[in-house]
């Protein structure tokens, strides 16, 4: 089943995140206390609320809890953001991605119970729309509207096999462009490459096609 994603804080960041993720097809909902803003972007979600997010029983009646991610993108209120995350934890929310101001505020965040703090400065809302999808994606750079490029830790399924045995490009249309072995980084690798335990592979390809590479087991 397709994960489900919340987006708390449809700001500049959050409907980045919001409307990649949408794009890509997955299920996402929008929360934020302004309507306008919900109403500026309702065509890029699959549901829209407004709902204050400090709220535990307005947060119960949207169902958060049966979402599998829930980015929390609130704008400048530092104390609304904490408050918000804190009570995601407590409702036993699976997965809580939250945006900090600044690193004291990143670290109150992860105390409170953030699995994983950003920084908009550093993480734009595409790439981090993708390190959603799975956590074997390191990095991810739009090069064009719809081609990219990703870094992918190999699956345990690939460790031990040559790029020719793995067939990446027919099987999943996308090009392996380089293979990152610790601190090595080989460029154009041989077919016979053998993929090591802990490998980054660098694809290229259609955000479609990377989109099913990178949710491979």
């Amino acid at each position: 089943m397709s994960k489900q994603f919340a987006i708390i804080g449809m700001g500049r960041f959050g409907s980045s995140v919001a409307r990649t993720l949408y794009e890509m097809e997955y299920e996402v909902m929008g929360i934020d206390e302004d309507e306008e803003r919900i109403n500026e972007n309702i065509q890029y979600v699959t549901h829209a609320v407004a709902a204050d997010s400090t709220d535990e029983r307005a947060l119960r009646e949207i169902g958060i809890r049966n979402f599998d991610v829930v980015v929390v993108s609130i704008g400048a209120d530092i104390q609304a953001s904490i408050l918000t995350v804190l009570i995601l934890k407590e409702m036993g929310v699976k997965k809580i991605v939250a945006k900090a101001q600044n690193e004291r505020h990143g670290q109150v965040l992860y105390k409170v119970g953030a699995d994983r703090v950003v920084f908009p400065e550093r993480d734009m809302g595409v790439r981090v729309a993708h390190n959603l999808i799975s956590a074997n994606v390191l990095d991810f750079i739009e090069l064009a509207e719809d081609y990219s490029v990703a870094e992918v830790v190999v699956s345990s399924k690939m460790v031990g096999k040559t790029l020719r045995q793995l067939d990446i490009r027919a099987r999943y249309e996308v090009n392996v462009i380089a293979i990152k072995s610790g601190d090595k980084f080989n460029i154009a690798p041989s077919p016979d490459e053998v993929i090591q335990f802990g490998d980054v592979l660098v694809v290229i390809g259609n955000n479609k096609h990377l989109k099913t590479f990178e949710e491979q087991d």
